[in-house]
């Protein structure tokens, strides 16, 4: 098996260079992550960052890395190191001082000895340096001094020429913090004895570099082909984009734990980064969405192509054609647009009754709530040092905890245009960095939009708010024009043209709720309160003359759509019948109901039926 041999990581390449240029330097950024090291026979590992500055500081010819932590003192930066702590500390400086204590103050009264003691070139890694102050604006005496020495000490430090090349090198100090201002800025900032240099996130050629090596041990890995081990390496590299190396060595241990083939390496990926052990999708009754039509018609009326559409996404979600190795965006996205009432939340919710068999495990979040330019707090949670912080977001920690679901934003037009930022990153990249910084996949998911946009404009000479389509025109017509009007407030007015780019094709535009679905939606309504109604002991039927009137009274305006027809339903018929019911002080009987009377107080007539 050939494995790829890397250069250099770029920033360790710009420590060798500035070794002889400057006394000390701070690392920041990717620092408690794995950094990759040559370790001959063209082969690549994963090594601890002190361990890789070691290997690296004593080959440009340094005699001794030590390293300090706040908890445990000096000692070897390497547990292969020779000799005595205790000889080679005083040899560079650092033992000169009592060797009790191990905090900042120890650190701070042999500074200034290591930077200035002879012999061979030593470096002193100052490790969890973050860790060394409370806060760097704040500092406390014994922090001022210790930070004030090492300003001196940068400043004072002399190169001497080592080595056959006669390279001058310092007494170097290398700080590691996870951020610049973790540290004094007047310590690190104009400093030009200082060299920051921030340690990236693994890019592409890093994981490559190291994914070879770490695939090499899975089972049957000896056994494939080239070809197909190249294949698995491919897929291993893009599907752990944005993760650490560390996060690459856990997947090929969780690999090796659960013996799974070189093949198997996607699958190894998925567990780790969702926590799903088998292909959640994979497992769908396909029986079941074949025939889900009939199963869809019956609860969103008159919405034949929007059912079409949606489960050509579902079965594209199932089928995975046309993803990519490396693709983790949502399973689906689908922006639903239509007039207030045609079924849009309802084929959310029937969708997700088809996968799950349960309506109610879909997570909806009401936009309307997330007006506020902060309110994205609430979806991914407060940053650090906020009220709030240990609790996450709500979408962060719903997606964390159900990672193959049917996620329902409704209403997306009235979230602030800054959470829509976040929806950006969501289908660009499949992936929502939370407020505590954990990373939320959406790979497994089905995101979904509804939206009223493109039913109302704004007038071009008043601008007052006008309709822009209405039920005389057909779906053809009400299409275009929707879809016109949501380009125009995304580009125009949100200045998001980037979000739709992203939705595609797979902008569905709901038809006006037309008279003979009205009448479908009318009748199942009424069939499904009287047998409701049955089940709690009311056998009651209706006149011809009271149903024409319920009829008239329900199907006259359909502006609202089917949750206009309900309300009807239940002004009209539901609210005084369970009036008349009640007011009888009967718990159960046989009714009929012989006349509907509207008006402001709707009533009933009842009589007694036949049992």
């Amino acid at each position: 098996m050939n494995y790829v041999n890397s250069a250099k990581p770029r920033w360790l390449r710009d420590l060798v260079r500035f070794l002889p240029l400057k006394s000390q330097f701070l690392l920041t950024g990717n620092v408690r992550d794995l950094q990759t090291q040559d370790v001959g026979a063209e082969t690549v590992a994963a090594v601890p960052l002190v361990h890789s500055l070691d290997v690296e500081l004593k080959s440009c010819g340094y005699a001794n890395v030590v390293v300090f932590t706040p908890t445990a003192g000096f000692g070897f930066a390497s547990p292969q190191s020779s000799g005595d702590i205790d000889t080679v500390l005083a040899n560079i400086g650092l033992g000169s001082e009592p060797t009790s204590g191990i905090g900042l103050e120890r650190l701070s009264g042999v500074l200034e000895s290591f930077v200035q003691s002879k012999g061979p070139p030593s470096a002193l890694i100052v490790d969890f340096a973050s860790r060394l102050v409370n806060r760097a604006d704040a500092l406390s005496a014994s922090e001022q001094m210790l930070f004030t020495r090492a300003l001196i000490a940068s400043h004072s430090a002399r190169s001497r020429p080592t080595g056959p090349d006669r390279k001058p090198l310092f007494n170097t100090v290398i700080w590691i913090a996870e951020r610049e201002s973790d540290l004094p800025d007047w310590l690190t900032v104009d400093n030009p004895k200082i060299r920051h240099i921030p340690l990236p996130l693994p890019d592409n050629v890093v994981r490559k570099s190291l994914a070879s090596a770490l695939l090499g041990g899975l089972p049957e890995a000896r056994d494939v082909s080239e070809e197909e081990f190249d294949k698995a390496r491919n897929a291993f590299v893009n599907q752990t984009e944005g993760l650490l190396l560390s996060d690459l060595n856990s997947i090929a241990q969780l690999g090796r734990n659960e013996g799974l083939s070189v093949r198997q390496i996607s699958d190894a990926v998925r567990r780790y980064k969702v926590g799903v052990t088998e292909d959640p999708w994979r497992r769908i009754d396909r029986a079941k969405i074949a025939s889900a039509d009939e199963f869809i018609s019956s609860r969103v009326k008159g919405q034949r192509h929007a059912a079409t559409h949606m489960l050509d996404i579902i079965k594209r979600a199932i089928t995975g054609i046309g993803r990519s190795e490396g693709n983790g965006r949502p399973r689906g996205v689908a922006f639903l647009a239509g007039p207030t009432g045609v079924g849009k939340t309802e084929l959310a919710k029937t969708i997700t009754s088809l996968l799950f068999g349960d309506e109610s495990a879909y997570i909806r979040f009401d936009m309307s709530e997330f007006s506020a330019e902060h309110a994205d707090q609430r979806l991914i949670g407060a940053p650090p040092g906020y009220v709030g912080y240990d609790a996450g977001g709500e979408l962060t920690n719903a997606i964390r905890e159900k990672p193959f679901s049917v996620v329902l934003f409704d209403e997306i037009e009235k979230a602030h245009p800054r959470i829509l930022d976040k929806f950006l990153q969501i289908l660009d990249d499949g992936v929502l960095t939370s407020g505590r910084g954990d990373r939320v996949y959406f790979s497994e998911a089905i995101i979904l939009f509804t939206s009223n946009l493109g039913i109302y404009a704004a007038d071009p000479i008043s601008g007052q708010r006008m309709a822009n389509v209405s039920p005389q025109d057909t779906h053809e017509v009400v299409t275009s024009r929707v879809r016109e009007e949501i380009e125009r407030h995304f580009k125009l007015v949100l200045n998001r043209p980037e979000i739709l780019n992203r939705i595609g094709q797979n902008v569905i535009v709901f038809d006006f709720i037309r008279p003979d679905i009205a009448a479908q939606i009318f009748e199942q309504m009424m069939n499904n309160l009287l047998e409701q109604t049955a089940s709690l002991g009311y056998i009651v039927s209706i006149s011809n003359e009271a149903m024409t009137t319920l009829r008239e009274l329900c199907l006259t305006d359909l502006t609202n759509g089917g949750r206009g027809i309900r309300n009807m339903v239940e002004a009209n018929l539901a609210n005084p019948l369970s009036r008349s019911l009640f007011d009888s002080g009967s718990t159960e009987g046989t009714f009929v109901i012989t006349q509907v009377v509207p008006g402001p107080v709707p009533k009933v007539h009842l009589s007694p039926g036949e049992p």
